[in-house]
């Protein structure tokens, strides 16, 4: 039996890799027996941004066909519902590598009050889907001047 010297760095070192194979596998979507399981869940990333008139959102859905999206909105909450197919063109022993995401997704969103849900619009191009809210006018920002107040008279004497 050899007598190997104990190094505290070899157990941090490889801690340090058995983690990082931890998180390479959570994020690339394999599992330890090898088999992949990013056809099970995903979400398209959004950006939502405002301007003076409206909030619009934008997502990422590319190879998504319009009629695989449903969008709704109900009690201030917009919701963007949809699934990615996957279509086997080749059989998949072929396959060396399946990165991307397949299957369902549903995301959900607060709206503001100031949103006006009868006048949502959304248009899909090049993979983007844009959800444009606009604001109720009424609920404008509007400049309020501010007025001196009357000076109060003297009393006389």
């Amino acid at each position: 039996m050899a007598i190997i010297r104990w190094d505290p760095f070899r157990d941090m070192v490889t801690l340090r890799e058995k983690m990082n194979r931890v998180f390479e596998d959570v994020f690339t979507g394999r599992t330890e027996e090898g088999k992949d399981f990013a056809t099970s869940t995903w979400a398209p990333s959004v950006d939502i941004f405002e301007t003076e008139g409206e909030l619009v959102l934008t997502a990422e859905i590319p190879g998504i066909d319009e009629k695989d999206i449903e969008i709704k909105v109900e009690d201030n909450t917009l919701t963007l519902k949809g699934e990615r197919k996957f279509e086997k063109e080749t059989k998949e022993e072929n396959y060396h590598r399946i990165e991307r995401s397949y299957g369902s997704f549903y995301r959900a969103f607060t709206l503001p009050n100031s949103i006006d849900p009868e006048k949502i619009q959304a248009t899909h191009e090049n993979g983007v889907l844009k959800i444009t809210m606009p604001k109720r006018s009424e609920l404008h920002p509007r400049k309020v001047k501010i007025l001196k107040p009357a000076s109060p008279e003297k009393p006389k004497k």
